[in-house]
């Protein structure tokens, strides 16, 4: 965080399995080169360095950044466990943040659906994108209250009559996120902050492919190769400053 509260997220390794279906996207090397790019600009206490045997960066982090980094990467190793209170209290707390006056009959209930999950027991969702994808939709719904609600009322555009279910397509967007990016941040809540910004872009790619349940794969691939784009745009130091930050609302 820095001192205009800026979210600092550094892209350190982009996997290697990008889809090249169309010849404008931006390679993984292309990728991994504006991100070294957007560290030497935005992180000045990182290092982008290049070792004699391997062609791509390596980065030299504070201890303070490694301490981080390695809390992100332990809340990332988290699975769910319905059995633990505080993974249940984070439940409950979701349901208060999105229902807070409708009561929750228990955390196994048909009322789950109402909020995108697939069945009356949203534990079975949470495979991909383990207990990160519970903590990554509470910071929305907490943070950016309104973009929250008009996503999961699908409230913006004209919508499709087989829309993606919303807390199923949240966990899937934190199990891309972990896929894509090895992240590297001054401040842990940065990644809690991309997932914000990738859900709103997710939606945004939804209307603008009109698309439909069955489309939902493609509009992933699509809302990737977008994020991807911005990390390479020039000027960009903090997460704030990416186009599609500009999509949340309060």
């Amino acid at each position: 965080m820095d001192d205009r509260g800026g979210s600092f997220v550094a892209v350190r390794r982009i996997s290697q399995g990008l889809e090249r279906e169309n010849s404008c996207h931006s390679t993984s090397a292309e990728v991994v080169a504006g991100s070294a790019a957007w560290l030497s600009r935005g992180l000045s206490c990182v290092c982008a360095q290049r070792r004699e045997s391997d062609a791509r960066p390596s980065f030299d982090l504070t201890p303070s950044e490694e301490e981080c980094l390695q809390r992100l990467q332990n809340r990332i190793d988290i699975a769910y466990d319905s059995s633990i209170p505080e993974h249940q209290e984070a439940l409950r707390a979701l349901w208060n943040a999105v229902f807070p006056e409708e009561e929750l009959q228990g955390l196994i209930s048909e009322q789950w659906k109402e909020m995108g999950w697939q069945g009356k027991d949203p534990s079975t969702d949470f495979r991909g994108g383990g207990f990160i994808s519970l903590e990554n939709l509470l910071f929305f719904a907490r943070h950016f209250p309104k973009s929250f609600k008009d996503l999961l009322w699908k409230q913006e555009g004209d919508r499709s009559a087989w829309e993606y279910p919303f807390a199923v397509a949240g966990v899937n967007i934190t199990f891309m996120l972990i896929q894509m990016l090895d992240l590297e941040a001054e401040n842990e809540s940065a990644f809690d902050l991309l997932y914000c910004i990738a859900f709103k872009l997710m939606d945004r790619q939804w209307l603008a492919m009109c698309a439909s349940y069955m489309d939902f794969n493609t509009v992933m691939k699509a809302t990737r190769h977008q994020l991807e784009r911005e990390f390479l745009l020039e000027d960009i130091t903090r997460l704030e400053e990416l186009p599609s930050y500009s999509l949340l609302t309060l």
